[in-house]
């Protein structure tokens, strides 16, 4: 009977102990089921890759197509080696106008500023009237291909035609072109060649100069981190390395990539090793060297530059002639320019 009684009040003080507690636990409200949401997918910005532009003429020849297309009405023959190459031996009915003090202003001359600037305008225009070049003119631009004890290497040689055939298009003419292999390539296979020097028929051209081409290093250093900017020199030279002597100090632009200009041609040597003549590689090696360096958005804003803007020329060429990059823009005054400021920073031992 106690038990029973000491159970009992057991009981009741569980219970007393229980119902303040479930009181004090707010009811359970019913929810409504929610339909499950898809998971979005983030959007990629959409990229419109390089394409080739559109050109009445291929941005670079073979000494097969000059040969026959030597009489097209309108066809100018541009060489613009230095004149004693031109004397030795040219392509018949070319005229010289050498690229240095025609098409770029002064190079090697410690004293004399910035090299391989673009000429005032009127002076350009001047200069292409002379050579007998109109606003409808087709321009063949022919270069030394071989190395010079005077001039230099092969490859400046070849960036001399590039830097003739860029200056051209800033003066407005469309139709421009490079020789495949210059005239050392032509000479190498056994094509016609004379010693009479040829004097062309000057005109008046009246050209637009493409102001938006060439920048200054104040709008340049207003887009390190936000353009893409890219060197041309070989890569010892970029990463400061080795020192050109026309710059105040060795490496690079911040953020700059690097494309070397010598990776776009190729040497044909004979049995001494001695170069024949260079040329260009084919264009698709062209466009896949450039776009694994730059990417594949076209439409990105593209700064060259190199040490005094002869290199630099042949990526502005490659760029917009033949890969088809539509926002290129021209650092006339590179390192030499850039490197002797001292507040600008010039960065060594590292990519970018």
């Amino acid at each position: 009977m106690k038990k029973k009684v000491l159970f009992g009040v057991i009981a009741v003080l569980v219970v007393a102990l229980l119902v303040p507690l479930c009181t004090a636990c707010p009811a359970e409200t019913p929810t409504t089921p929610t339909t499950p949401t898809t998971p979005t997918t983030p959007t990629t910005p959409t990229v419109t890759p390089p394409s080739p532009p559109t050109r009445a003429i291929d941005a670079i020849v073979s000494t097969q197509w000059l040969e026959d297309n030597m009489d097209t009405p309108g066809l100018v023959l541009l060489d613009v080696r230095d004149p004693d190459s031109y004397a030795a031996g040219h392509i018949p009915g070319s005229v010289n106008f050498f690229a240095l003090g025609n098409w770029y202003l002064c190079l090697f001359e410690m004293d004399c500023g910035l090299w391989m600037e673009v000429p005032p305008d009127a002076d350009l225009f001047a200069t292409i009237g002379n050579a007998g070049i109109s606003a409808d003119s087709t321009v063949v631009v022919i270069a030394r291909t071989v190395d010079s004890p005077t001039l230099g290497p092969a490859p400046y040689g070849v960036a001399n035609a590039t830097r003739v055939a860029d200056t051209l298009i800033y003066a407005g003419l469309e139709n421009v072109t490079l020789l495949d292999g210059g005239y050392a390539k032509w000479a190498a296979e056994g094509k016609a060649t004379s010693t009479e020097p040829v004097t062309p028929t000057a005109v008046t051209y009246a050209g637009t100069a493409d102001t938006s081409m060439f920048v200054d290093m104040a709008y340049v250093a207003s887009k390190v981190g936000e353009s893409t900017i890219v060197e041309g020199r070989e890569c010892d030279i970029y990463f400061g390395i080795l020192q050109e002597p026309w710059t105040v100090r060795a490496g690079h632009i911040p953020s700059a990539l690097d494309l070397p200009a010598p990776w776009f041609w190729q040497a044909t040597v004979d049995e001494a090793g001695v170069t024949t003549y260079t040329s260009w590689k084919d264009t698709s090696a062209i466009t896949e060297i450039t776009t694994t360096v730059l990417g594949n958005d076209g439409d990105q804003e593209v700064i060259v530059y190199c040490g005094v803007g002869g290199y630099a020329s042949t990526l502005w060429y490659v760029m917009t002639q033949i890969v088809g990059y539509r926002d290129v823009k021209f650092y006339d005054g590179s390192l030499q320019e850039w490197s002797a400021d001292p507040a600008k920073d010039v960065i060594k031992y590292k990519y970018g």
